[in-house]
């Protein structure tokens, strides 16, 4: 019997190779059609996720733009550090990864788990930080190691480089690791995290005109997202550059002479209100704060009783104690209560009442004009006149000069300090005013407070005849091509009217206490420039009594620390066409004319002598300066 015959006798094996043909064809057909569909349809859909699986963006952080002073001197730059990153997606073993990285770094594993879950909330292409400004030979022993190391990433990014170290930290501020709370806010959507941005005062104030914009790489990696090569690049722009009216010269001036000394300097030019140096003391180094401070450097700044994070320039308030006396005398003599000529019997004491008002000099002044007044700080001449004066029109001639408000400083939180009268009183402590709170007030104690700021723009505006200036901080702000965004303006507050002859007068016993024998503020004295001042011993607790100070054996500095008095000294300069004006105060340093005056000597010293080299580097002479 044939095939054909044998295959017509089973239609049953027909059918089924017919069937299984047919089937065959069909897969066939879908294959190709499949095929057709991912080569035609898809290929530019598949063709990007192959890409995306071969490929990385990183980001490229930017540099933040420099701080320099008035002369172009730079005082805050940046400088190369080493990170190191993960991409999430490229890792296997967690665990493992997170223990080793701890091994190399070295770091503790639970830090580095605790960034780890920081960056889950963001999109799995963003590298998640792990370590910050590592040192070069921890980032090369990552690197020996990276085939350990599935999507460990190292970068180099620019991180804050404060060249003065601690000096105006707390006027130019510091940087912080952008926070949770601060990525939800709309300033911050363009920020990553990992990204430091300025947390307090300038650094902070104007983040907008120092934050550069980022640039981005895009790299080839292998299946383990090691870097095989780069691809493209788009350069990061740095930040702007900003020019402060400080003089590098005289804030390491200010700095150097206060030493290891807490309190305050702060120096203007009286004629436009720019801070021409400014210290608060303890200061710290922002710098720590740039790598990421450790918890134990934290807390140890937070508990320093000197309380090093204060801006003792804004936020120190102060009794202005006898610097105050200009303002009394001023006050007086346009509400003719005073004239220059006025002599007063200085015994060492002031009666009012039941109440004794003791003078510093035990023994008394004898008899007492207004220059002498000044120039020897006596206080009995400046009870009389404040009680004959009275505390509303004391107060108001305060506030004129700057007191008792926020001069407008161009930081935030700024004290505003307390110029007593009797309705402040009747609303801070529901109670009458009394006579013998207005002769405490006209020395400047009792509840008279004021911040060296505030000292500074009353001493200026004396100087200048009678012009208040909001405080300029920022000279201007440029880009890289030179451009100008920002540039500050003298910002005339107002103009206090008083005859020639008071001005005159007060300016006359200002000079005399720097100048002239038995003046207080001799230790401020210059040969070379006429210095006008005025000292200030600001009590931090009651007199003692005349029979407390008998029985009182030893030294002052047997005094516990906190219990001196804080010293303070006022000047400006030259007396007869004034230029500069400062104010200094220095915690519990007992006696204004002997510690707080030196202080402002050197910054006199250092201004002028800085004036003298600019004029003899122009050609011109002494008669300049």
């Amino acid at each position: 019997m044939g095939l054909n015959s044998r295959w017509s006798e089973h239609p049953r094996v027909q059918r089924r190779f017919l069937l299984f043909s047919f089937a065959a064809a069909l897969i066939f057909l879908l294959l190709v059609l499949r095929l057709w569909y991912l080569q035609m349809i898809s290929y530019e859909r598949y063709n990007e996720r192959s890409i995306r699986n071969r490929t990385r963006v990183l980001s490229m952080a930017a540099p933040r733009g420099p701080i320099f002073d008035r002369d172009g001197n730079l005082l805050v730059d940046n400088r190369p550090s080493f990170g190191i990153s993960v991409m999430r997606q490229d890792v296997t073993d967690r665990e493992m990864l997170l223990q080793r990285l701890a091994e190399l770094l070295p770091a503790d594993p639970v830090d580095l788990e605790a960034r780890w879950k920081e960056g889950i909330r963001f999109p799995v292409y963003r590298p998640v930080p792990l370590a910050h400004d590592v040192s070069r030979e921890t980032m090369e022993r990552v690197l020996e190691h990276s085939l350990e190391l599935p999507g460990v990433l190292t970068e180099v990014r620019p991180v804050r480089d404060y060249l003065e170290k601690g000096s105006a930290a707390h006027l130019i501020g510091y940087l912080g690791e952008v926070t949770e709370s601060e990525l939800e806010q709309e300033r911050f959507q363009d920020y990553l995290p990992g990204d430091y941005v300025g947390k307090i005062a300038l650094e902070k104030e104007y983040e907008n005109y120092l934050t550069g914009h980022r640039g981005q790489r895009l790299v080839e990696v292998d299946v383990k997202g090691k870097l095989l090569r780069q691809l493209q690049m788009e350069p990061a722009r740095p930040g702007n550059k900003l020019y402060l009216t400080l003089s590098q010269p005289l804030q390491r001036a200010a700095d150097m002479a206060f030493g290891e000394q807490s309190g305050a300097a702060v120096a203007l030019d009286v004629h436009s209100g720019e801070v021409l140096a400014m210290v608060s003391r303890p200061t710290f180094n922002p710098g720590l704060f740039a790598r990421g401070i450790a918890s134990d450097e934290w807390v140890g700044l937070l508990r320093d009783p000197r309380h090093p994070l204060q801006n003792k320039v804004l936020n120190g308030l102060y009794s202005p104690a006898s610097t105050f006396k200009m303002i009394v005398a001023m006050a007086a003599m346009r509400d003719k209560m005073s004239t220059a000529r006025r002599v007063i019997d200085c015994s060492g004491r002031f009666e009012l009442g039941d109440a004794t008002f003791r003078c510093w000099k035990k023994e008394g002044h004898g008899r007492t004009g207004l220059k002498k007044a000044l120039r020897e700080s006596c206080d009995v001449w400046f009870y009389q006149v404040g009680l004959d004066l009275g505390i509303e029109k004391l107060a108001a001639a305060a506030k004129e000069f700057g007191l008792g408000a926020p001069v407008g400083f161009p930081l935030p939180g700024e004290k505003k300090g307390v110029i007593p009268s009797k309705q402040w009183k009747r609303e801070q402590l529901n109670a009458p005013w009394y006579g013998g709170e207005t002769v405490i007030a006209s020395i400047g104690q009792g509840f008279v407070l004021a911040t060296p700021i505030q000292l500074a723009v009353m001493t200026a505006a004396l100087a200048n005849g009678g012009q208040v200036y909001t405080p300029q901080i920022i000279r201007r702000i440029e880009d890289w091509q030179g451009d100008i965004l920002l540039q500050s303006e003298p910002e005339l507050v107002r103009q206090i009217e008083y005859v020639p002859e008071a001005w005159a007068a007060v300016r006359a016993g200002l000079e005399a206490a720097v100048n002239e024998a038995h003046g207080t503020g001799w230790a401020a004295h210059l040969d070379t420039v006429r210095v006008a001042g005025k000292t200030g011993t600001s009590q931090v607790v009651r007199r003692k009594s005349d029979e407390e100070e008998e029985q009182e054996s030893g030294d002052s500095a047997e005094v516990p620390y906190r219990f001196r008095p804080h010293a303070l000294f006022v000047a400006y300069a030259p007396a007869e066409n004034p230029q500069i004006a400062v104010a200094v105060v220095v915690e519990h340093g007992q006696h204004g004319g002997s510690v707080a005056g030196p202080i402002a000597k050197a910054i006199l010293e250092a201004y002028f002598d800085k004036r003298q080299s600019a004029t003899h580097h122009d050609g011109a002479g002494d008669d300049d300066v």
